[in-house]
Parts: structure tokens; sequence; C-alpha cells
């Protein structure tokens, strides 16, 4: 996998428009796993690219009533089948952290790369995300060098308190194993 201005190749494209730019473009240096399932812990369907672009119908599910209106994304989604799918090129700003702090600095959304796994924190993430989401990490580390692997967290690193993701169901150790 290679990233060229800004984009991964081989992977679908949805520009979403809930994305702005960087205050500095060159200060890339956080990764932040997520994990996201619409309805919740419900796997497949469009729902995550319809909420990440702006188009989800409030009504077609209970829980959507609630957060049809928020204007979040993320730079990509793995779903459970390994499939990328990125809403939002690498150099610019996408709202997936929110009220955040890693390491005294706040605003993470400023300097972090968001990936979300289609997942639940309690349900065992599948084996071909954990290798897709390795695979895109080394991309992601060769292009920006700033994010080590001591740089990349869990949504519930820098939002503690008010987010559990990915949560107790994402294997940490095997994820890190395998980055090179």
């Amino acid at each position: 996998m290679k990233i060229a201005q800004g984009w991964l190749d081989g992977c679908t494209q949805l520009l979403s428009p809930n994305t702005d730019s960087r205050p500095d473009e060159a200060d890339i240096s956080l990764l932040v796993v997520h994990n996201i399932s619409l309805p919740p812990e419900q796997f497949g369907g469009p729902h995550i690219a319809e909420l990440f672009c702006n188009n989800l119908d409030p009504d077609a599910h209970p829980y959507f009533a609630d957060i049809a209106q928020l204007k979040v994304s993320s730079h990509l989604l793995i779903d459970r089948h390994g499939n990328i799918t990125q809403f939002v090129p690498f150099h610019q700003r996408a709202w997936h952290a929110g009220v955040s702090a890693f390491e005294g600095r706040t605003n993470c959304n400023d300097f972090s790369i968001g990936i979300e796994l289609e997942g639940a924190d309690n349900i065992p993430y599948s084996n071909v995300q954990y290798a897709v989401l390795a695979e895109v990490t080394d991309a992601i580390q060769a292009q920006y060098p700033s994010i080590t692997t001591d740089r990349i967290v869990g949504h519930e690193d820098i939002a503690p308190g008010r987010k559990t993701d990915p949560g107790p169901a994402f294997d940490w150790s095997r994820y890190k194993q395998a980055l090179s």
C-alpha cells in the first residue's frame, strides 16, 4: 500500500464534507483507532458511510434519530471483510476525535489520523481487519514517520471517560506485533 497526495491507493474513496484544513499539515503525529457500527453491534450496510457523508436517514432506525445530525468523519473505515473506505485525505483534518487530549495537547483532530474499524467494544474483530489495519498502519508510518508505535492509541486513550473504543475486544498486542 502506498499513499499519494493524501490518498491511500486501492481503496474506495467517498469524500466526506466533514473535514477542513489542519493548522499545520506537517504536524501529523498520532494515529487513533476507533470502532463504529450502525446500528450498534450490527455490521454491514451503508449506514457508516451515510453518517460520514451527512446522508444518514434519521427514520431508518430508532438509534439514528439522535445521531443523524452529527457532523463527523474519519480518514479511513475498515469493514469486517477488510475493505477500506477513505473519507478524508490524510493531509486534511477529519472530525473523529472530538474533545480529546494526548500528552497534554488538546484537539487531537489537528495532528492525528483516525481509523474506524467496523466493530463494537465487546465483539471480537475479524482476522482480516487486523491484517489490513497493520498493512495500512505500515503505509501511514512510512509516509508520516512522526507516528511511531508509541503514538498509536485508542479513542478511549485520548477521551477517557467519554469514549471506550476500540474496547476490550481489540487485541492491541496482536495488532502491534503485526506492524513492520
